[in-house]
C-alpha cells in the first residue's frame, strides 16, 4: 500500500508562494487518511460479522434439524445410542413356565461413610450397632475413628433401615442406588436358581453377577442389554415345585432320612418341571461354601444334579429292556435264577437270600432278582452293554443348563469286567446322579428315544437317537407296571394315576473307600405316569433313610422312598392337567407274573 505524506515538499512550498498556511494542508491530509482507515475497519467488520451470521445460522440449522429427526424417531433410538454405564446393573427376571417371577432385580440403597466430614462419629457407630445388630460396634467406631477416608458400612438396605439412618442427621453418612437380585419365593428352587451377588461395586451402583445355579450359567445373558427387559422362561413349574418340595421334605422328616432329591421330567420334551434337593438354602442370603468336611453335607450341594450314587435296582429295568432289544429274550421267557451263581470267583446273592427258582423275564423285574438280572448281562455281554449305557447318558455328565452339572460326572469302574456287567445290570458298580436315571427313564417311556434333560421351555419334543425299538419300550413299561401292582412299589399306586416304576435299595458306600455300611442306604423309585401312555418321569432319591413304624426297622425303598413318590405323584398330576382314569390301564399282565412278597 502506497503512503502519502501528510506533508508533501511540493504543497507546502506552492503554499508558502501563494501566502497559504502550510499547517493546513497537514490536517486536511491527517483527515483524508483516518477516514481512509475508518472505511476500511468498517468492510472488515461487515464481513467479520457476515461469516459469524452464517456460521449461527447453520449450527441452528443443525441442532434444529437433529431435533427434528429425533421428534420423529422410535424412543429405543436415542436410547440404544446413549453411551452407558462403566458399571451393568440391570438384569433380566428369571420366571417359570407360567410367567411367574422366580428372580428379579430390584432397586436398593447402600450406605458409605466420609468419617471426615463426621460431626460426632461416636454417636454414629453406637446408633448405627443398634439399626445393624449384625455389625460390630467396635469395628465401627475404629473405622470412623481412624484415618480412613472412605468406608463401607451396608451393601443393602431395606426402606426401614433407611429411614433409620436417614434420622440419625449425621451428614458423613451416605446413601449410593444400586440393584439387588431379590428372589420373592425364597428357597423355593434354590439349588435352580443358584443365587447371585455383586461383582464390580461403585459407591452408586453395583454389578449383579450369577453365583451358582443358571443365574451363573447364563449370567451373559441375562445381563445383556440387549435383551431389552425380556424374561429368561424356564420349563419349572412353580406350583408343581412348590408342591414336590413340600411333600419331598416331609418325606424326609419321616423317613428319618439325611436328604432327599426329586426330578420330575417331561419324557417327550425333556423339560425338568420340578428338580429339588435337601437340605437347601435361601438365595436371598446364600451361605458360605463349606472349606472343610463333606461336600454333601452342606446344604449348597445339589444332590439331584451333583450327587451320583449306585442307585440299586433301578437299573435292573435296562437289562431287561436291552436284551428283548437284541431278540436275546422276551417278556416270558423263563431264566433260572437258582443258586449257585458265580461270576470272576463271586457269588451273586439275592437280597435276604431268597431263592426265586425259574422266572419269567417279567418275574425277575417284579421280584427284583440279582441273579435273573446278572444272567441276562453276561447273554448282552460287556460291549454291548457298555454301548447301550452311554447312548442312554450315563457315561457323561448330563449337558444340563446349570453350572454343578459337569460336577455329576458317572463313577464307572476302571476294568469292565463280566462281574462289572452283572453288578451293573442291578445297580451297583456304576455311579450316577438322579438326573441321569431320569434320562435313562425316559427313554423307555417316550418309546425309545434319548432325550437331553433341559431347565429352559420347549415348544416340541426332542427326538434324540433311538436307543429302543418301540415294542421292547412298551414291554418295558409293561414290566414296571407290574412292579407296582404285584412287585416291590406296591406302595407307589396312586388312585386314578397308573403309575409304573422300579425301587432301588443300595448299600452306601464309606467315605473313606473301604466297603459298605452295613445299616445305611441310597434309596430310589424310578417312576414314570400314567403307566399306559407315560408323559413325566419322575425320580425320587433319599439318603440314609429308615422306616421305624414296625417293630423293626426297614431301609428299603418299598418302605421309604415309594410312598414318597406316591403321595408326590397325588399331589401333582392334578397341577399338571392330567385327567384321573380309573381304568385298567396296563395292570392286564402276562400269567407268569407273580405276586411278589416284597
Amino acid at each position: 500500500m502506497t503512503r502519502i505524506p501528510l506533508r508533501p515538499l511540493a504543497r507546502i512550498l506552492e503554499a508558502r508562494q501563494k501566502g497559504e498556511n502550510p499547517d493546513a494542508i497537514e490536517r486536511e491530509n491527517r483527515r483524508l487518511r483516518h477516514e481512509d482507515m475508518r472505511d476500511r475497519a468498517r468492510i472488515r467488520a461487515e464481513g467479520r460479522l457476515l461469516v459469524l451470521g452464517v456460521m449461527f445460522f447453520c449450527a441452528f440449522g443443525l441442532v434444529g434439524a437433529r431435533m427434528g429427526i429425533l421428534a420423529a424417531s422410535e424412543a429405543e433410538e436415542p436410547r440404544a445410542q446413549a453411551t452407558g454405564a462403566s458399571i451393568i446393573a440391570t438384569r433380566a427376571d428369571i420366571v417359570d413356565r407360567h410367567g411367574r417371577v422366580l428372580a428379579k432385580n430390584m432397586e436398593t440403597h447402600s450406605l458409605y461413610a466420609h468419617p471426615h466430614q463426621m460431626i460426632e462419629p461416636e454417636r454414629a457407630a453406637a446408633e448405627l450397632a443398634q439399626i445393624f445388630p449384625d455389625l460390630s460396634h467396635e469395628r465401627l467406631l475404629k473405622d470412623f475413628t481412624g484415618k480412613r477416608t472412605f468406608v463401607w458400612v451396608k451393601r443393602k438396605l431395606s426402606p426401614e433401615q433407611m429411614q433409620a439412618v436417614h434420622d440419625l442427621g449425621e451428614p458423613g453418612l451416605l446413601f449410593g442406588p444400586r440393584e439387588m437380585r431379590l428372589y420373592p419365593n425364597g428357597a423355593l428352587a434354590a439349588h435352580v436358581l443358584g443365587g447371585a451377588g455383586y461383582g464390580i461395586e461403585g459407591v452408586h451402583s453395583a454389578e449383579v453377577v450369577g453365583r451358582a445355579g443358571i443365574e451363573r450359567f447364563f449370567d451373559e445373558e441375562l445381563r445383556d442389554p440387549a435383551r431389552e427387559g425380556a424374561p429368561l422362561e424356564l420349563a419349572l413349574d412353580l406350583t408343581v415345585q412348590a408342591a414336590s418340595e413340600r411333600v419331598l421334605e416331609a418325606g424326609m422328616s419321616l423317613m428319618n432320612a439325611k436328604g432327599a432329591a426329586s426330578v420330575l421330567m417331561d419324557a417327550h420334551t425333556g423339560e425338568v418341571i420340578s428338580l429339588v434337593s435337601l437340605p437347601d438354602f435361601d438365595p436371598n442370603s446364600r451361605p458360605a461354601a463349606p472349606v472343610a468336611g463333606s461336600p454333601g453335607d452342606s446344604p449348597l450341594f445339589n444332590r439331584a444334579v451333583q450327587g451320583v450314587y449306585e442307585l440299586g435296582s433301578t437299573f435292573k429295568i435296562f437289562a431287561a429292556a436291552q436284551a428283548m432289544d437284541l431278540g436275546l429274550v422276551t417278556s416270558e421267557t423263563v431264566i433260572d435264577t437258582r443258586p449257585p451263581f458265580r461270576v470272576g470267583g463271586h457269588g451273586i446273592g439275592e437280597f435276604e437270600n431268597k431263592n426265586y427258582g425259574e422266572l419269567s423275564v417279567a418275574d425277575i423285574i417284579i421280584k427284583s432278582s440279582n441273579r435273573g438280572t446278572g444272567r441276562l448281562a453276561l447273554a448282552i455281554g460287556t460291549e454291548r452293554q457298555q454301548a447301550f449305557l452311554k447312548r442312554l447318558g450315563f457315561f457323561d455328565p448330563v449337558p444340563f443348563e446349570m453350572v454343578e452339572a459337569p460336577g455329576g460326572k458317572p463313577l464307572l469302574p476302571a476294568r469292565w469286567t463280566d462281574l462289572s456287567s452283572v453288578t451293573i445290570s442291578y445297580g451297583h458298580g456304576l455311579s450316577s446322579s438322579p438326573l441321569h436315571l431320569a434320562a435313562g427313564y425316559a427313554a423307555i417311556a417316550n418309546g425309545g428315544f434319548a432325550v437331553k434333560p433341559t431347565l429352559l421351555r420347549q415348544d416340541a419334543p426332542q427326538r434324540g437317537e433311538r436307543v429302543l425299538g418301540a415294542e421292547s419300550a412298551k414291554a418295558a413299561q409293561r414290566m414296571l407296571r407290574a412292579v407296582v401292582t404285584r412287585g416291590t412299589a406296591s406302595m407307589g399306586d396312586v388312585p386314578g394315576y397308573h403309575v409304573a416304576g422300579k425301587t432301588g435299595t443300595a448299600d452306601k458306600p464309606r467315605e473313606n473307600g473301604g466297603g459298605y455300611y452295613d445299616d445305611k442306604v441310597i434309596n430310589t423309585f424310578a417312576a414314570m405316569f400314567p403307566a399306559h401312555e407315560p408323559r413325566y418321569v419322575l425320580i425320587v432319591t433319599l439318603d440314609e433313610p429308615v422306616e421305624t413304624s414296625g417293630e423293626k426297622p426297614r431301609r428299603t425303598a418299598g418302605w421309604t422312598a415309594v410312598p414318597v413318590a406316591a403321595e408326590m405323584i397325588a399331589r401333582i398330576a392334578p397341577l399338571l392337567d392330567l385327567r384321573p382314569d380309573y381304568g385298567p390301564g396296563l395292570d392286564a399282565a402276562p400269567e407268569t407274573m407273580v405276586l411278589s412278597s416284597n
